[in-house]
């Protein structure tokens, strides 16, 4: 008896708690049970006892195991029953995935009293009737009404990962079967959430792809002890960066925005979500040079990202196209010049694929600002200048989502341009990701357009944010209005092997270039300057077109 309590001492099965007893706690089990078993063989044969049956020495161990362990599968058992009992009123659910898939998310729900699951809708033709922690395997994907019907589920958990093919099909199905769509939280969310529970699950899970894969020790190299600088840090793009960086260790992190409520918020969520970080927050315009020259000097960065400008297509193009000039082609120049004279090793500019063949002011104010980074980039050879294109950011600040989900909650319609017009989207940390990514890895001068994935038609977003509401298009109409001033159908990002050329990441390409010589950046701010506040439309498209042969506008 001696020898098998030291043994289960030795192994530490004393700090079991049976009611969470499991296959590692078996093997623990089996562990001290053995070590009890070698001892107590290793002292009868040294006391060489007489007629001592040996028999005894391999009988005792198994059946202590067999006790031992049904003992703490009989408690296991019987909590998960009250459990049940206490837990009535727990929703039924059905999970959707594999059984590698749903083995996770059945442990993620073990012993949950909110949810209970009741079957496993599986692609895999191979795994129908096959049950995994007695939750049997009841048939396809497109089941999935008849079987929410057949099991009472009031939900279904999609446990395929984020990119799978089976997450639109699912929300197709689920809802025509009425049902509540959910996934499980992504491991960021697993830590800042009060619980491990399901959530409902969002666009992002739906047009979300694989997670990137960062080179971390060299941005940890290009920023740890290091100071920061982002413009536009209170916007969708610019706040993530922030919130990027500072994962990294930098030393102090420089934040400016021409918005004092967005300077605010980001230095609220900051503090709360990083109080060991230095970090400064200005309210300042990039078109305001000596402002810029005196924040940069005071703090010298070795990194600048430049996220501040004006986005918004219809807006910029009527009415405010001089202010689209001033900001995002004049506040570029002060950013990358500022950079340059305070030594920053990096400038990283964030541009659009509107700056592609543009045919708005926005999309050409944006391709002018690109020349100028790479005019600056001339100047200044210590400093490394890199522009980044991308597309849509899902959830950003005039992007279609949030306008589509308030016209959704006010019961429709849902307004879309045109039913042929596409776009490419990216989540915002993603987009954020591979900035910094790009930062890293750019040599001055480059243009890195992003990996942005399958184009996605703006009807069929909507009719996703519909269904993902429990809304049909019945309910919720969908009405075409005609594109606006300045929209193309198709945006262009050059993301292809004859325009553009591979790095060592996978989802980042270099742009060719095309031969266009560099602005005259003084002769560029001299135009701005005594256009005056007011230029006449027709001139300061006229003026862009000059520097964009490319340019090609229907108001000129």
């Amino acid at each position: 008896m001696c020898a098998f309590v030291l043994g289960l001492r030795v192994a530490g099965v004393h700090r079991q708690v049976w009611r969470y007893f499991g296959l590692l706690e078996l093997r623990q089990l089996t562990a001290g049970v053995c070590l009890g078993g070698l001892a107590a063989a290793a002292t009868v044969l040294a006391l060489r006892m007489p007629n001592f049956p040996r028999s005894v020495l391999v009988l005792h161990p198994i059946l202590s195991l067999m006790l031992f362990g049904a003992a703490r599968a009989a408690w296991r058992t019987f909590n998960e029953r009250t459990v049940v009992g206490l837990g009535g009123m727990a929703r039924r659910l059905l999970i959707v995935g594999s059984l590698h898939d749903s083995s996770a998310a059945l442990r993620a729900l073990k012993g949950s009293q909110q949810w209970q699951p009741v079957g496993i809708l599986s692609r895999e033709r191979g795994e129908k009737g096959r049950s995994i922690q007695n939750v049997r395997v009841l048939g396809d994907i497109s089941d999935i009404a008849a079987m929410a019907s057949y099991t009472g589920a009031v939900a279904v958990l999609v446990a395929s990962p984020p990119g799978s093919a089976e997450r639109r099909e699912v929300l197709l199905h689920a809802a025509d079967a009425g049902v509540t769509l959910l996934t499980m939280p992504r491991p960021d969310e697993w830590l800042r959430s009060d619980g491990p529970g399901p959530r409902h699950v969002e666009l992002e899970d739906l047009l979300g792809r694989t997670p990137i894969q960062l080179d971390v020790a060299g941005l940890s190299d290009l920023f740890a002890g290091q100071t920061v600088l982002v413009t536009g840090a209170g916007g969708s793009i610019g706040s993530e960066l922030c919130r990027q960086i500072a994962r990294f260790g930098v030393a102090r992190l420089v934040c400016v925005d021409v918005s004092e409520i967005a300077v605010y918020e980001l230095e609220q969520e900051l503090r709360a979500a990083h109080p060991q970080m230095q970090a400064m927050y200005y309210t300042a315009n990039v078109r305001e040079f000596e402002r810029l020259q005196a924040i940069a000097t005071v703090h010298r960065p070795a990194v600048v990202f430049h996220a501040a400008a004006y986005k918004h297509v219809p807006l910029m193009e009527e009415l405010n196209e001089i202010e689209a000039v001033r900001t995002n082609v004049l506040g570029t120049l002060h950013a990358a010049r500022v950079a340059g004279l305070c030594g920053a090793r990096r400038f990283v500019m964030i541009s659009t694929d509107k700056a592609v063949n543009p045919t708005n002011v926005m999309g050409a104010s944006k391709r002018l600002a690109e020349l100028v980074v790479q005019a600056v980039a001339a100047e200044h050879a210590a400093t490394q200048y890199v522009s980044v294109r991308f597309g849509n950011v899902l959830g950003s600040s005039g992007s279609v989502v949030p306008l589509f989900t308030r016209q959704i909650q006010r019961g429709g319609p849902v307004t879309v341009t045109h039913p042929d017009i596409v776009r490419y989207f990216m989540t915002i940390p993603e987009a954020a990701q591979l900035v910094l990514q790009a930062g890293l890895m750019g040599r001055s001068g480059q243009i890195y357009v992003l990996d942005m994935g399958e184009p996605v038609k703006i009807v069929e977003l909507a009719r996703l944010l519909i269904r993902l509401s429990g809304k049909t298009e019945q309910d919720v109409p969908i009405a075409f209005t005609g594109l606006r001033p300045g929209e193309k159908l198709f945006e262009e990002l050059l993301a292809d092997d004859e325009t553009t050329e591979p790095t060592p990441h996978p989802k980042l390409r270099v742009a060719k270039t095309s031969g266009q010589s560099a602005v005259g950046i003084d002769a560029v701010a001299g135009w701005i300057a005594q256009a005056g506040p007011a230029p006449a439309s027709h001139d300061l498209r006229r003026w862009l077109q000059t520097h964009l042969p490319e340019y090609v506008s229907p108001n000129i």
